[in-house]
């Protein structure tokens, strides 16, 4: 990637020299994250789209969950301590975080707000999610993640409580 095209999630990760791996797909316009996880064959539960909500009391939050996956709006307002959340209007996107709709990155947001994952993140040896341009995405562990943004773990999808896996180990958010 030629240093003007970087975006400022790649930045960021350069500059706390974190290791991490860049995926670029052809398209023109947003792809909704299974279309994304589909055209670079990769599992939707490893891609994560990243979600901007403003809470009750006005404090932006954002929220990262699996693209399969849809955010269970009283898991995630009581995750943040929130009364209620709503989603950002789109409009609104980019002058609060500096990212279009479809190129949303978590790392290098013009202001760092609360930043949540679903804790099924745990359970993936790698994420994927936007680096801040449409039809780009980082991969990256989750501990290399955590060093540039601090992240809380939480249950925020649909349908989900704590029960044991196929494997007979216990994981902390799957569908019921």
């Amino acid at each position: 990637m030629k240093k003007d095209e970087k975006t400022n999630a790649v930045r960021k990760l350069d500059a706390m020299k974190l290791s991490y791996e860049l995926l670029s797909y052809e398209t023109h316009e947003a792809l909704s994250g299974e279309e994304v996880a589909r055209s670079l064959g990769l599992d939707p539960a490893m891609v994560f789209k990243t979600l901007v909500t403003v809470g009750k009391s006005g404090g932006h939050y954002v929220f990262m969950i699996p693209v399969q996956k849809e955010l269970d709006l009283k898991k995630a307002a009581a995750a943040c301590g929130e009364k209620s959340v709503s989603m950002l209007k789109s409009k609104e996107l980019l002058p609060l975080t500096g990212y279009i709709h479809g190129g949303c990155s978590p790392v290098g947001m013009k202001k760092l707000f609360p930043t949540f994952i679903d804790a099924s993140a745990k359970e993936q040896p790698v994420l994927y999610c936007s680096a801040g341009k449409i039809g780009l995405q980082m991969k990256l562990p989750l501990a290399e993640l955590q060093k540039v943004i601090p992240l809380t773990l939480a249950c925020l999808t649909r349908q989900e409580s704590i029960h044991e896996n196929e494997s007979g180990g216990q994981s902390s958010c799957l569908n019921t």
